[in-house]
């Protein structure tokens, strides 16, 4: 399965953007789809996952109520809503695939990943 991460770009803090993630070669709803991110001199990290059929997702608690992931099977998407976004938003967003119906927080749970798409958030 191949992924394609959009949508990224430069925000104010306090402002929004949707990050996309856009699967192909193989069916979406076989998978799970987690979102990563990696700041600049850091570490990659969890941010939020979303179960094959939607009806579990998860979130790091640095974006628990700020942002919301969902997903459209039928477009083969995986989207990632940031609300009220800070300057330590700032990384470069990835998106993941699993065969797990869950995925989970840990990187070695995900088979294929996307490109990452940038995101910069000023103060």
């Amino acid at each position: 399965v191949q992924l394609q991460a959009s949508g990224g770009g430069l925000v104010q803090a306090g402002g929004s953007l949707r990050l996309s993630c856009a699967v192909s070669g193989r069916t979406l709803s076989r998978y799970a789809v987690g979102w990563f991110r990696q700041a600049p001199g850091k570490e990659r990290e969890f941010v939020s996952v979303i179960s094959w059929s939607g009806g579990t997702t998860g979130y790091a608690d640095s974006v628990k109520g700020r942002f919301t992931i969902s997903r459209d099977n039928a477009k083969n998407t995986v989207y990632l809503q940031m609300n009220s976004m800070k300057p330590e938003d700032t990384a470069v967003y990835y998106c993941a695939a699993s065969r797990s119906s869950f995925g989970g927080i840990r990187e070695n749970n995900y088979d294929s990943w996307g490109q990452g798409t940038l995101v910069t958030v000023s103060s």
